[in-house]
């Protein structure tokens, strides 16, 4: 059900206006995008492609409750660092767009404020929640889920495969060069292999009591770890050579669009270029190598409250009940077609059989570890994976990652 606008920008108004006072006192802009310290008003930082997006929510709060809200374009390379630097000095925004893969340096930073969702929690999707808490506590109202997805090519591969082996079999039926691509170049990519790594019971970390991950609990090199290796090694160099460290971005995305490869696994980023080509794409969820689904890492993009706000009531407040609203959330699809985290706004924008693709395929998706642990992790991750793919000894290679991990998380 679409929720009304004007309903949604009157709600919690008249609280914000009894707490607040309007009072108007303000300073003005810092020279780097904007003074928190200001009571009268709200600066937010936003990137740059997505300002006229929130600029009707903007103008309706201003107009309900006398708050000026300023929103600031910036480049999203210096968004994050800007923000750690300003904030403690009381400069900077009030709000500020971001990932939820920050939440762990943010955090430790001690710069993000926790959020009051109330009720409307259960208008998100449950992955994008997720995401948004860090230790229990949400920090981030989500506006966008993006996850991979296997782009098809339809008219080579009218039917959808039932599994990664029917993939290859019916890429290979095609006469393709390459069936299936996937980016990886010479230090692996583990963040597209994930879903494979998943089918098989291997996570990165266990959970908590509260559903986040738990640093002291790396799963890395379970049993179902050593499977996936064995599995990796045997689409290697020395196997089917459905990986291939050969292949990075460019080369994948080429094939693709030169109709090389009828299978993609990619993100929405890339479907544009794919449509622009001609092709008639299709999105698949990853086929799952195992009798288990394969699920990707969701990234899910937001706001943050900065812990210096003077005015965190009407910050708040502009979050939950104007940014995270269908229609704006809608409004922010359109900026950037990546699907909304507002549940309601998401099937409204899944009408679009591409973006239902990815919806689909995101279904199953679990939150890129926001824990400050991931950082080790990577460390080592893709490099493993890519001395597996190229023909290294896959159990011995893997047991060493998570021992490399493991070594490393304690030492930090």
């Amino acid at each position: 059900m679409r929720v009304n606008r004007k309903s949604l920008y009157a709600a919690g108004a008249v609280a914000v206006v009894a707490t607040l006072g309007l009072a108007a006192c303000s300073s003005g802009d810092s020279g780097s995008g904007g003074d928190s310290s200001s009571s009268g008003s709200l600066t937010v930082w936003v990137d740059a492609e997505r300002v006229d997006a929130l600029k009707g929510a903007a103008d309706a709060y201003t107009e309900k409750t006398g708050i000026e809200v300023k929103l600031v374009g910036k480049d999203n390379a210096d968004i994050k660092d800007d923000f750690i630097q300003q904030v403690p000095t009381g400069k900077g925004p009030d709000i500020t767009m971001g990932a939820h893969d920050w939440l762990g340096e943010l955090s430790t930073n001690g710069v993000v404020a926790p959020l009051e969702l109330g009720d409307s929690a259960a208008d998100y999707l449950p992955v994008a929640i997720n995401a948004s808490t860090y230790d229990g506590t949400v920090y981030m109202l989500p506006y966008a889920v993006e996850n991979i997805a296997i782009l098809r090519n339809a008219d080579i591969v009218p039917e959808a495969p039932t599994s990664f082996d029917d993939m290859l079999a019916k890429g290979t039926a095609a006469g393709l060069a390459h069936p299936f691509v996937v980016e990886q170049g010479a230090e692996g990519n583990p963040y597209h292999l994930y879903p494979f790594q998943t089918a098989f019971g291997a996570p990165v970390f266990g959970s908590d009591a509260e559903g986040g991950y738990n640093a002291d609990d790396l799963q890395l090199g379970n049993t179902g770890g050593e499977q996936f290796a064995t599995w990796l090694g045997s689409q290697g160099k020395n196997g089917t050579g459905a990986f291939n460290t050969d292949i990075d971005g460019d080369i994948a995305k080429q094939a693709f669009l030169d109709g090389t490869a009828a299978f993609w696994l990619t993100g929405p980023w890339n479907v544009g270029a794919a449509v622009d080509a001609g092709i008639n794409v299709a999105v698949d969820p990853t086929y799952s190598p195992t009798s288990s689904p394969a699920q990707p890492f969701a990234g899910v993009k937001g706001f943050f409250i900065s812990a210096e706000s003077k005015n965190k009531v009407a910050a708040n407040d502009f979050l939950v009940n104007y940014l995270g609203s269908e229609d704006t959330q809608l409004e922010l699809f359109k900026a950037g077609s990546v699907l909304p985290a507002n549940a309601a706004a998401a099937e409204t924008a899944s009408a679009d059989p591409i973006v239902a693709g990815f919806a689909a395929a995101g279904a199953d998706a679990v939150p890129m570890p926001a824990i400050p642990a991931m950082g080790q992790v990577w460390q080592y991750w893709g490099i493993a994976e890519a001395d597996i793919i190229n023909g290294a000894d896959p159990v011995a290679t893997w047991q060493k990652l998570a021992a490399d991990v493991q070594a490393a998380i304690d030492a930090s």
